[in-house]
């Protein structure tokens, strides 16, 4: 018998082919997957070691005009350093911090979020 304790320590790792896939929907399978939605013993409180990996991840759908009018906001932390990046160029130089803050945004906002969005991981073919 194993006990609650031993199953929620276990490793389990989830591949995801994002072929075809609109942003969006694809964040959201992927929190669900990372809050351990899918599993029977599912707990709010409780981070389950689940990991994913996204295969295709460079056929994935963007609706629309997307990639070249909307805008990801940053800010440095100085006065008037407000930063403002283009969704094209940021998927062109970094794809996982977009895929991440699409993800960010579909999960719980606690102290959990940040290590669920350390288990993100993008597989080439």
């Amino acid at each position: 018998m194993v006990k609650v304790a031993e199953k929620i320590k276990q490793k389990e790792i989830i591949e995801i082919d994002a072929e075809n896939k609109s942003l969006g929907r694809l964040a959201s399978l992927i929190a669900y997957y990372l809050q351990g939605k899918h599993r029977s013993d599912y707990r709010p409180y409780i981070d389950f070691l689940v990991y994913v990996n996204l295969k295709n991840w460079r056929k994935i759908d963007f609706t629309g005009d997307k990639l070249n009018k909307k805008y990801v906001y940053k800010h440095t932390g100085y006065w008037g350093h407000l930063r403002k990046y283009s969704l094209k160029y940021l998927w062109d130089n970094r794809p996982l911090l977009v895929i991440k803050k699409a993800v960010a945004g579909m999960l719980p906002k606690n102290k959990l979020r940040k290590k669920r969005l350390m288990r993100i991981k993008l597989v080439e073919n």
